[in-house]
C-alpha cells in the first residue's frame, strides 16, 4: 500500500509524546507561514531596474565593506 506524505507523517507523528507531537505541529505551521509570507511578497523588481541603467563600473565589494565600516565608526 503507498502512503502519501501526510499519512506518513500522521503515522509517526501518531506514537508520539504529545509534547513532540506538538513540536512537530509548531514546526508544521512555521514551515506554511514561512511559504505564505515568500508567497505573498512581490517579486517586482522593476524598481530597481531605472538604477542598474545608470551604474556603469566594477563594484569592488572590498571597497564597499571598507567604507561602511569607517562610516559605522566615524558615524
Amino acid at each position: 500500500m503507498y502512503m502519501t506524505i501526510a499519512e506518513r507523517i500522521f503515522a509517526e507523528v501518531r506514537s508520539l509524546p504529545e509534547d513532540q507531537a506538538r513540536a512537530v505541529l509548531n514546526f508544521a505551521r512555521f514551515l506554511q507561514s514561512r511559504h505564505d509570507a515568500r508567497s505573498s511578497t512581490p517579486q517586482d523588481m522593476s524598481v530597481f531596474d531605472q538604477f542598474g541603467a545608470m551604474y556603469e563600473g566594477d563594484f569592488d565589494r572590498d571597497e564597499a565593506a571598507a567604507r561602511s565600516s569607517y562610516q559605522c565608526a566615524h558615524g
